[in-house]
């Protein structure tokens, strides 16, 4: 048993309570090597900024739990070096089984999320309630989540979503004791959220997708007021990485993601983490075609990785400042 705070992590709980009261958003962004995570790091110790580092099970079985433990840790490690002891939580996304949950507390994460939402409620309930009874006896934090997002993004797949229903967030929340709740709002998993035939075109003809329901936002917050809620598949699609993989060599096809002012209006109500996944995969994958089809004789591995790790900071630093609010919130 390795506990998270060993390594100098910390749970949400604090953290939560401060992005509420603060009109902020903690940003939770997905990472699966060395890159990724310095460019988080790096960013968020110069935006001032706490962070949620975030594994999936796939990037788990990618990385391996014993190196990305050491990560975690090494991270602690690497904000103090560059000045800012920023708090840091290790969470796990998508956890899809008690075992898995169970796993990750025991290898040092301070927070994981059980994701029962594709299971009948009362399973989903018991589910959840069994990975919470495990995990306040280690102080480790636990998400739940109710209605199911559409998508794609690593190992979680729906093809049709169901929003939350906010006459059902009590009785969870109460039955469960989690610590915060991922609802379904209109958020989409992947790169390709919205089909452009899912969309509505402004004045400009850009392409605008289906409005967040705020309305069932505020309808859940009414219910339980002041309790942390997450956004999951919140990534912007940000034109510029599509046009530079697609005239790189890439065949993405056309995707509109969620617009980063919605983003910050949800991020001043009591969301308070919002997962950020597909923007960063899109602007490494752009950097690394764009060195490649730019200089095709390049083959050391830092001279396109190194470009994709810029590029990724400044858009982790975008999301702090100008998205989730987070920025200056760490003294």
């Amino acid at each position: 048993m390795i506990s998270y705070k060993d390594l100098g992590l910390v749970n949400t709980r604090e953290m939560f309570k401060k992005a509420i009261e603060g009109g902020y958003a903690i940003p939770a962004f997905n990472f699966n090597n060395m890159e990724q995570m310095q460019a988080i790091i790096s960013a968020c110790v110069e935006c001032s900024s706490p962070v949620i580092l975030q594994v999936s099970s796939g990037a788990r079985k990618y990385a391996n739990q014993t190196l990305l433990r050491y990560m975690a840790q090494g991270a602690v490690e690497y904000a103090k070096e560059l000045g800012k002891n920023i708090p840091i939580v290790l969470h796990l996304d998508h956890g899809n089984s008690f075992e898995l949950c169970k796993s990750c507390i025991d290898m040092g994460f301070s927070s994981v999320m059980i994701d029962g939402s594709h299971l009948p409620y009362d399973e989903n309930v018991a589910l959840t309630k069994q990975v919470v009874d495990y995990a306040h006896q280690f102080d480790v934090t636990v998400e739940g989540e109710l209605g199911v997002l559409a998508g794609v993004e690593d190992e979680v797949s729906a093809e049709v979503a169901h929003y939350t229903r906010p006459e059902e967030v009590v009785d969870f929340v109460s039955k469960t004791g989690v610590d915060s709740l991922a609802i379904s709002i209109g958020t989409s998993h992947g790169a390709n959220k919205f089909k452009p035939e899912q969309c509505t075109r402004n004045a400009d003809g850009i392409l605008v997708p289906p409005p967040l329901r705020f309305d069932i936002l505020e309808e859940i917050e009414k219910q339980i007021p002041g309790f942390p809620i997450v956004l999951h598949g919140s990534s912007s699609v940000p034109q510029e990485y599509v046009k530079i993989i697609n005239t790189h060599g890439g065949a993405l096809k056309d995707a509109v993601g969620i617009p980063e002012e919605e983003l910050r209006k949800a991020a001043k109500s009591a969301v308070c983490k919002i997962n950020i996944d597909s923007d960063g995969r899109l602007a490494m994958t752009a950097m690394v075609r764009k060195v490649f089809v730019d200089n095709p004789a390049e083959f050391d591995p830092r001279k396109y990785l190194g470009p994709a790790r810029d590029e990724l900071k400044k858009l982790y630093m975008h999301k702090c400042e100008n998205v989730l609010g987070s920025a200056g919130t760490v003294e």
